[in-house]
């Protein structure tokens, strides 16, 4: 069954959850995505790893474009964004050093943040994103080389999530990646209906009009 909300449900941020959603919603962008690129690209999911606390090593998720035609060039980098990217820390230094890599290389580059909290990180400049507030969620697609422009989705948590253009090669035209759809499916396949407790406050918290508009989704939802 869908879940409650029209746009991205704000209880998966719970710490608790949001690894394993990650970690789904990494693969439901590369299956979602990978019809759109056959023949010639490949949605690969890769790792970047960090050491956090000195004794804990960190995996985070990616998906990578990849040119069959090209020797395997990543074509275009797919990141959603976690909380160790957003805090200070080892996780925002391995992303950001990431970032540069890519910034630097002929790569477009796709950032997903559907955290409310945390430190902007995105490679788009705060201040260019400061009129568009407010927001709670935002995307963001650099293409190569125009490392200048930023196409940007800000979303407010009653609106639905994006569809993003996810641009190639050459003169291959954009795919379509329908960021709603693929939440929908990893809250199914993940069965978080189930383990999400609605009756308790979201964490982090919401505002208390946003918090009793959530109240009254969760309500409708459960007498469906």
């Amino acid at each position: 069954m869908k879940h409650p909300f029209s746009g991205m449900d704000p209880y998966l941020e719970h710490p608790v959850l949001w690894e394993s959603l990650h970690a789904r919603l990494i693969v439901a962008v590369a299956n979602q995505l990978q019809p759109q690129l056959d023949p010639r690209y490949i949605a690969s999911i890769e790792e970047r790893v960090f050491i956090e606390d000195e004794d804990l090593e960190i995996h985070e998720s990616r998906v990578e474009v990849l040119d069959s035609y090209n020797e395997m060039k990543v074509v275009a980098l797919i990141e959603i964004v976690s909380p160790t990217n957003k805090a200070a820390g080892p996780g925002r230094v391995s992303y950001r050093a990431k970032q540069g890599e890519t910034l630097a290389r002929e790569c477009h580059l796709i950032e997903i943040d559907l955290l409310r909290h945390g430190r902007h990180v995105m490679c788009v400049p705060e201040r260019r994103v400061e009129f568009l507030k407010p927001f709670e969620f935002l995307c963001c697609v650099n293409r190569w080389p125009f490392r200048n422009r930023y196409e940007v989705y800000p979303r407010k948590l009653r609106e639905r999530l994006p569809r993003l253009n996810v641009p190639l090669a050459d003169e291959d035209p954009d795919v379509t990646l329908d960021l709603q759809s693929a939440l929908e499916q990893v809250y199914v396949e993940g069965r978080y209906g189930r383990r999400i407790r609605y009756d308790q406050p979201c964490e982090p918290p919401l505002s208390s009009k946003d918090q009793s508009w959530a109240d009254e989704q969760i309500a409708a939802f459960r007498s469906a």
